[in-house]
């Protein structure tokens, strides 16, 4: 391994407040303490160990110690060893090497492991599984790469392990921060993480919703998410901005006319101190290279706050310089990393300054840096007003949890996926045992997910749902259209059913179906919810990757494929005349470069991105073109049709284009969940977790796939009668594609 000079490497951000010197790290075992055990390692595993882990002075790679870690005594699932470091450090990429050897292993495996952790969060964790060291080797050294969240992570663990039975050596263990040891990487004190006054609440209440309350609270939340994206002294972690808005809102709130509120703004401001003038710094706003502009609000083109406020404001913009900041980073695939933000998850029902922060970070984190912004019907500069009552009386943990699921179905994003377990409880415990998809106008039971409780004797595949608890279908699709988080009606009838449609707090469900063209009544027990697997993006233990439908045909599942199946698909399929690539569902391995250069893609572009700024919060940047594939000697040269529907969502997108570059590749199917793009996650007080797509995918025509989905040659819609025939009428018509 390439090891560069690490005393370069030593100069860190101006971001960094303060320095700390780390102790030696002891990945060679030498250093022990009073106890004679390996200074820093917990040999233990916190007491779950049931195996054998000791020093070994006579089995060793260097020096005069290894570790050998045993299950052969008393044979344990898994045993490991492991070593913290609980510093905040400044890096990208870590890098682990050690030196291993192993005594028959068997039923599993042996290697090293590497965890971050940030907070109560788990960042990143990886294992050696996919290197399968099994029986007996001599010493070799390994390599573990894993990205660092420099904005997040706060603990780092190291170690290695058996799962299964054997016995393993590891000795030489080295850790690298960007090729740098980790014990010459120095600790980063970042000001804002020990600024901890505010970790539990913001000591605020209750906030009044009158109309000047509402005016203030609007411009104060555009003020505060500017200066958090804009200012450099928060850009370098100088301040807690959560704490700081907790200290500003008692005051906003008692000012009783514009002068007193802009005024106190402004020596907020001020307080911050002063910004530079950049004379080296270029815009790209308002030039050929701004695909997207940044919108500030009101923050100029208001009467509120007096011209020296506005014209400081505009200072800050003008001048912003900042190339790294505390609250947001990129990811490699140019997605926004929201970093540092606090989850303040010790109660489900913060108290009113954390909803309103809640709501200010959210609207904040979507004005600059979703690049998809533009896309809500609404303007996103109306959503902050209308929202603030919301947050603010909302007077229960389920309430102020609905008030953030509406909110964040305002962007239209099918990756807007919902982590609560307040939203999870109000859903219900129980559903019912069995699938139902939105066909044409019908709710239509699709599949039975258990044969207990008589389900197959009080339903038939077909029945249509006409009401549920005394609730007619129609009217509940209504009510619960503006709390799915979905990009398209299509994506949005995908998800309700099995969220909101077939969930009930109650066991017993009383319901009405059509079948014939008659009406029954049916009731019908419930099954509790967590107990039935209902996964429409995954592939099945049983799904088969490829397989010939018939002599002429091929069949592909795009969830199923993996790359290793490359290896046996050119025969299999070498004599039929089409070929079906299903991606309805999430692709289980990249098939862009693999499946796609098969199909033919090579060298086509297919796609470009949008992706946001550091330096202008709010602006976006489209990409070059990127090509398809790679050039293989002999790609298939049959037709192929590919199949999508609504649960083509995210990477099935986004492999789908790929294919649509091959000349003998034709789409069809149903609008898909126009929702592609990496995947950004965002925190909320109360433990509320959600996502957004990070980053605009378009074709190359400029074409946007967001909430569009992609093009499709030939539209196929299903039929009830194809449900109850148990045909797959998608595929029928690819195979007769195919044919003609």
């Amino acid at each position: 391994m390439k090891i560069i000079n690490v005393y370069l490497l030593l100069i860190f951000s101006l971001s960094i407040s303060a320095l700390k010197a780390q102790q030696k790290f002891n990945g060679n075992f030498e250093i022990l303490d009073k106890a004679g055990q390996p200074e820093g390692w917990n040999l233990t595993w916190n007491g779950k160990n049931s195996g054998e882990v000791k020093l070994d002075s006579l089995i060793k790679k260097q020096g005069k110690y290894s570790v050998s870690i045993s299950t052969t005594k008393k044979p344990a699932y898994s045993v490991a060893i492991d070593y913290p470091i609980k510093r905040k450090l400044s890096g990208k990429n870590l890098i682990l090497v050690g030196t291993i050897k192993t005594e028959n292993i068997i039923d599993g495996y042996a290697g090293m492991w590497i965890r971050i952790d940030g907070g109560d969060q788990q960042l990143e964790m990886q294992m050696m599984e996919k290197q399968n060291l099994q029986g007996t080797k001599d010493w070799k050294e390994y390599r573990l790469d894993v990205p660092y969240d420099e904005g997040n992570a706060t603990e780092i663990h190291i170690g290695a392990m058996i799962t299964g039975k054997g016995k393993m050596w590891v000795d030489s263990i080295r850790l690298y921060l960007d090729e740098v040891p980790i014990d010459l990487v120095q600790t980063v004190d970042y000001t804002a993480a020990k600024d901890t006054l505010y970790n539990l609440k913001s000591n605020i209440d209750t906030i009044a919703n009158t109309p000047d309350n509402l005016k203030k609270l609007t411009l104060l939340g555009q003020v505060w998410g500017f200066l958090k994206y804009h200012h450099p002294a928060i850009a370098r972690g100088d301040y807690n901005w959560d704490g700081e808005l907790f200290k500003i809102l008692p005051a906003v709130l008692k000012t009783s006319s514009d002068g007193d509120f802009s005024s106190i703004l402004e020596k907020w401001v001020d307080g911050l101190g002063n910004v530079p003038i950049c004379k080296n710094c270029k815009f790209l706003t308002k030039t050929s290279k701004a695909f997207i502009e940044p919108n500030y609000g009101d923050l100029f083109i208001n009467s509120t706050l007096n011209i020296t406020l506005i014209k400081k404001l505009q200072h800050i913009r003008q001048n912003n310089s900042n190339k790294k900041n505390y609250y947001i980073s990129f990811e490699f695939a140019q997605n926004p990393k929201f970093t540092n933000e606090k989850l303040y998850n010790q109660n489900k029902y913060p108290d009113a300054g954390l909803r309103l922060l809640a709501l200010y970070r959210y609207w904040n984190m979507i004005q600059y840096y979703s690049p998809n912004r533009n896309l809500s019907p609404e303007s996103w500069n109306s959503i902050l007003p209308k929202f603030i009552p919301q947050v603010i009386l909302a007077d229960n943990k389920s309430n102020y949890d609905q008030a953030l699921v509406k909110l964040v179905t305002t962007i239209h994003d099918s990756h807007g996926f919902i982590a609560s377990s307040v939203f999870e409880s109000s859903l219900g415990k129980y559903r019912l045992p069995f699938e139902a998809k939105y066909i044409g106008d019908n709710l239509v039971v699709t599949n039975f997910l258990i044969d207990s409780l008589n389900v197959r004797q009080n339903f038939k595949i077909g029945d249509v749902l006409e009401e549920i608890n005394g609730e007619v279908i129609n009217n509940m699709i209504k009510k619960y259209l503006p709390v799915t988080s979905s990009s398209n009606f299509s994506a949005a009838m995908r998800d309700m059913p099995n969220t909101y449609l077939l969930r009930d707090k109650e066991p017993i469900f009383n319901l009405k179906v059509i079948r014939d063209g008659k009406k029954i009544e049916v009731i019908q027990k419930g099954v509790e919810n967590n107990k039935i697997g209902v996964d429409l993006f995954r592939s099945k233990d049983d799904d088969k990757p490829m397989e010939l439908i018939n002599s002429d045909i091929g069949y592909i599942l795009g969830r199923a494929f993996k790359r290793k199946n490359l290896d046996s698909i050119s025969i299999i399929f070498s004599k039929t005349k089409g070929l079906i690539v299903d991606m309805r569902g999430y692709p289980s391995d990249e098939l862009v470069h693999t499946l796609g250069s098969y199909l033919g893609t090579y060298g086509e572009p297919f796609v470009k991105f949008s992706y946001g700024s550091i330096t202008e919060p709010g602006l976006f940047q489209l990409t070059p073109l990127t090509k398809s594939g790679k050039k293989i000697d002999n790609p298939y040269q049959g037709k192929v049709v590919v199949l999508v529907n609504a649960v083509t969502q995210s990477n099935a997108e986004f492999v789908t284009m790929a294919f649509q570059t091959a000349p003998n590749v034709r789409v069809i199917g149903n609008t898909t969940a126009g929702a592609d793009g990496n995947v950004s996650s965002i925190l909320l007080p109360g433990g509320f977790k959600t996502w957004i797509s990070g980053i605009g995918v378009y074709y190359p025509d400029g074409t946007n796939t967001q909430q569009t989905g992609i093009k499709i040659d030939v539209v196929v819609q299903p039929t009830i009668q194809g449900i109850i025939n148990g045909k797959d009428e998608v595929l029928e018509k690819a195979k007769a594609i195919i044919m003609m």
